[in-house]
């Protein structure tokens, strides 16, 4: 089987509810912003599993095989048929579950969706400092100092 550059050949969830589990940044103060205003808008249906990546549990395995770095660089999702997407689709898709797709709409059309993408990575790549945290790099150092035998972050 050949995969795109947005799968990720994994098992499908079983017994999911879950139409589309999001995975966001909770250290990022911009993040959590929208996915409180995503939360809301779910109002307990569970329609969006919302993943902390900065959480100390957050595993690659349970979640698309995207390695904390990788979720760092660009926001990602997964479908319950174990798909993985990323940039401006994860957006499309979040928002189109929780019934608010004509917000990303127009993001359909090829050359509109190319230029949202290329916007998004844009922001994506200045996300960090923007928010007045260290870069990519830096911060991936630091987790893996804070890591012990186990292979889980620990609190200092």
């Amino acid at each position: 089987m050949t995969l795109s550059s947005n799968q990720f050949e994994a098992q499908p969830e079983s017994n999911t509810t879950w139409k589309i589990k999001l995975l966001y940044d909770g250290e990022c103060p911009l993040c959590l912003r929208e996915v409180n205003f995503l939360q809301q808008r779910d109002a307990g249906r569970g329609i969006v599993a919302f993943v902390d990546i900065a959480d100390r549990d957050y595993t690659p395995e349970a979640n698309g095989g995207i390695d904390y770095e990788t979720a760092m660089g660009r926001i990602h999702a997964v479908l319950p048929d174990g798909t993985v997407i990323k940039n401006v689709e994860v957006f499309r898709r979040v928002y189109e579950e929780l019934g608010m797709g004509w917000l990303y709409a127009i993001t359909k059309l090829p050359i509109i969706g190319a230029v949202a993408d290329w916007l998004y990575g844009i922001w994506a790549n200045w996300r960090l400092k923007l928010t007045g945290r260290p870069d990519l790099a830096t911060i991936v150092a630091q987790r893996e100092q804070v890591k012990d035998s186990a292979g889980r972050c620990r609190l200092n």
